[in-house]
Formats: structure tokens, sequence, C-alpha cells
């Protein structure tokens, strides 16, 4: 909590109340030409201005011809003028205080001098130097809420040497003045922790005893630094935008381009950021376009893997051997038909009826009861590729003994089923002998002798 109202304490310090005058330019800059300028509103005299150069100098050589100008006007008056000894093209800053506070009337924008046939008023050989100058640790940095040493040679001073700090555009303040220490290679000084935001154009202005600004005055921009640290800010932080710009209507470049609060420069700022707001957008709806084309592809494409049909005579499809072009697979190779070898007769039943052995039940010629019976025995054998070594059938053996021929290869039973289409059978043709016609079995053909 101590901290929060030190914070506070600090920033009322700062920065003062909302201004109740305004303060504008009654004349144009112009170089070595006298510069106007009229207090509006009840403020609280005396009043004071302080212009600070601003940018490089114009001038050949990087000559330094501008100083920093403290005009106070006079008792309690409202107007004040004074001869702006700056050279054409060149900018400077300009801050107005009444006896509240440093910078209670505002800061103008950086304003541009234009040009005049009087140039008298400086020397464009000679470079102009400050009362003392001060240095600033870390060399030529402002870091936001990390400690800055303001330090001065002591010899040089006159009286206690003041800080004011200047934000083009928006509020100035004075710097408060911590305890003065003495530093090795850093002479007389003080720590400050500057509570401006990052990203801010700050001006540090010293002076002395003999005025604001005879110290001379640096020009900075507040980073963020390598550890960004935001505990010092308060709503009440300056910055570059902070409010209105002070001054009234006033040129801002060499060609005299004019600006009302900063209207200009505000403007060409927001199309900065409208077109870079569009570009970014446009370019983040392309990048989720193309996302979402992927990821839907993606997921049809194995929508599609998943719903291939499966051939389960042709095996596993996600088996990555490769079929030949012709193989239709083992159910569908067509097998031959064997039929079995014909007798020499019918009447070879009866005489075999009454042999030792057992006929063989696969005969095709004989009478009705007989195929009957013939059926009746292939229904009990079994559906397969015969035992070729063993003679075996359905179980039944044949005896050497009543074998007529060499042992023939046993086939596979296949049975035979007649179609009635034609009307019932006649019953007198039952008596008589079924033909049954078969394809050549081509089991007398012999192989050729090959010794």
């Amino acid at each position: 909590m101590h901290r929060y109202l030190v914070a506070l304490q600090l920033s009322l310090c700062l920065f003062p109340l909302v201004s109740s005058y305004t303060w504008s330019f009654t004349t144009t800059p112009q170089q070595c030409a006298t510069l106007s300028l009229q207090i509006s509103g009840s403020g609280s005299p005396p009043y004071s201005v302080l212009v600070i150069p601003y940018g490089p100098t114009p001038l050949p050589n990087n000559t330094e011809v501008r100083t920093i100008v403290y005009q106070q006007f006079s008792g309690s008056s409202t107007t004040t003028s004074f001869q702006l000894k700056y050279p054409s093209t060149s900018q400077f800053v300009a801050v107005v205080s009444d006896s509240t506070g440093f910078g209670s009337g505002g800061t103008s924008v950086a304003a541009s001098v234009m040009s005049s046939s009087d140039s008298s008023c400086f020397n464009p050989n000679t470079t102009v130097m400050p009362d003392f100058p001060f240095n600033i640790y870390p060399t030529n940095q402002v870091v936001q809420c990390n400690a800055s040493r303001l330090w001065w040679d002591p010899t040089q001073v006159e009286g206690t040497p003041s800080f004011q700090g200047v934000i083009p555009g928006g509020q100035s303040f004075s710097i408060p003045e911590g305890q003065v220490t003495q530093v090795s290679n850093q002479g007389t000084g003080f720590s400050w922790i500057p509570s401006v935001r990052e990203g801010s154009t700050l001006i540090v202005v010293a002076g002395d005893d003999r005025g604001l600004g005879t110290g001379g005055s640096g020009l900075y921009t507040v980073s963020q630094g390598i550890y960004p640290n935001s505990s010092c800010l308060t709503t009440a932080s300056p910055s570059s935008t902070t409010g209105s710009p002070a001054g009234g209507t006033y040129p801002t470049n060499a060609s005299g381009a004019e600006t009302t609060g900063g209207t200009s420069s505000s403007s060409k700022t927001n199309v900065g950021a409208i077109v870079g707001g569009v570009i970014g957008g446009l370019a983040a709806l392309v990048i989720l376009a193309l996302a979402g084309f992927y990821f839907i592809r993606r997921k049809t494409a194995a929508n599609v893997t998943k719903e291939r049909p499966v051939d389960l005579l042709q095996g596993d499809p996600e088996d990555d051997r490769d079929s030949a072009p012709n193989d239709l697979g083992n159910y569908y190779r067509p097998e031959p038909f064997l039929a079995t070898e014909p007798t020499e007769t019918s009447s070879m039943y009866g005489r075999e009826e009454g042999r030792a052995g057992t006929v063989t039940s696969g005969s095709r010629f004989g009478t009705s009861d007989r195929r009957q019976s013939a059926l009746g025995s292939f229904s009990d054998m079994r559906s397969a590729t015969p035992d070729y070594e063993m003679g075996i059938t359905g179980g039944t053996t044949i005896p050497s003994s009543s074998r007529k021929y060499p042992m023939q290869r046993q086939l596979r039973p296949v049975n035979i089923i007649q179609h009635d289409d034609a009307g019932a059978a006649d019953e007198q043709a039952e008596g008589q002998p079924d033909t049954v016609e078969l394809p050549p079995a081509y089991t007398n053909i012999r192989k050729p002798n090959t010794t």
C-alpha cells in the first residue's frame, strides 16, 4: 500500500491538474522574426514559456546555433513576444507554465521555422554551448521504471540544478530530485526512476539558478528494457500521444503544412494503423482458410480409406502383396470333372454279388434300384478327394481278389440328379433300366512311353 501511495504522490507532483487555460501562437514562427504567444482562460500568473530546439540542425557541418529560450511573461500579462533566433527548416517544442507548476499550460508538437530574408540573428559558423553540461547513466538511455542517474560537474553549476521532462504533444513535468550523491567517474548527481511509458519521446532539460534550460537538453526514446517493468506506471503516466497538443495552429514541416492540436500527425498515424490492421487481418484469414482446407481434406481421405470395400475371397485389404492381373484366387479356380470308369455290362452286378468282396458303390449302370442304392452309398461318403494310396472310398475297401482289372484311380463321388420336368415317370418303364449319359472319363488314355 505504501508503494502505491508514493506512486500517487509522485504522479501528482509530476503532472499538474487539468489546466484551466490554453495558449497559442499568434504569429508564424520564422527565422530571426518575432514570435508571439497569447494566454486564454483563467490561469495563475505569472506565465512563462520554454522553447527547446528539436531535431538536428539544418546548417552545414552540423553547426548548432539554437539555444533554449526561457521567456517569462511580464507581471500578470497574458501575452509575450521575443525574437526566434532559429534557422529556417529547423524545429522546436514550446512548453507554457504558470505559477502552479511546470507544463501546466501544455506542450506543443514539433513546430517548424519558416524562412525569411533576415539571417542576422545567428552565426552559421559558430556552435553554441550550454552554461553547464549534464549526463545520464546508462549513457543515452531512459528505461521505463528503471533507475537512471542524472549527474553534472558542480563547479559549473550555479545554485541548485533542476531537471524537467518534456514530451512533445503530451505532458511535461518536473523531474523530482532525489538524494544527491558523489559517484566515482560520475560526479555529483541523483537517481531517478522514469515513470514514463515506453515508446514515448522524451526531452530532458537541465537548468540552475540562472534559469530553465541553462544546462542544455537531451532527446531520448523511452525503452522497455531487457527485463520489462511497469510497477511505477499509473493512469496519469504520460506518453507521446497523451491528449491534444497545445499551441493552436502552426506549421509542422518545411512546406508550411499546419496542424491544429496535432490533427495532421494523428491522421497519418491512424491511416498507417488502419492499413496495417487490414493487411494483418487478411493474412490471418488466408492462414485460417488454408488450415481449414488441410484438415477437411485430411479427414475426408481418412473416411475414404475406412470405407473401402473388402473382398473376402481375395484376402485382407491391408495386405501389401500385389496379386497377379489374371489371378482369380483359390475359390475361383476351376477343377476338372472326373467320372468313374464304366463297367462292361449291367449284368456284372449279378456276378459280383456272389463274390466275397463288396461291390464298389460307385457304378453308374444297372436298374433304378441299384442307382438308388448307389446314391445312398454316395451320401455316406466324405466330400473330398479319395485317398489314392490306401484305396479307400467312403470307408469301403475292394479286396484285391475281386478286382477284374488292375487297381484304378479312386475318384471323388459324384451325385446324379434326375429332373422330372416332363411330367410323372412312366410306370411301365420302371422295370426297364435307365440310361444315364456321361461325358468321356478319358481313363483309358495312357501316357506315352518315354523310354
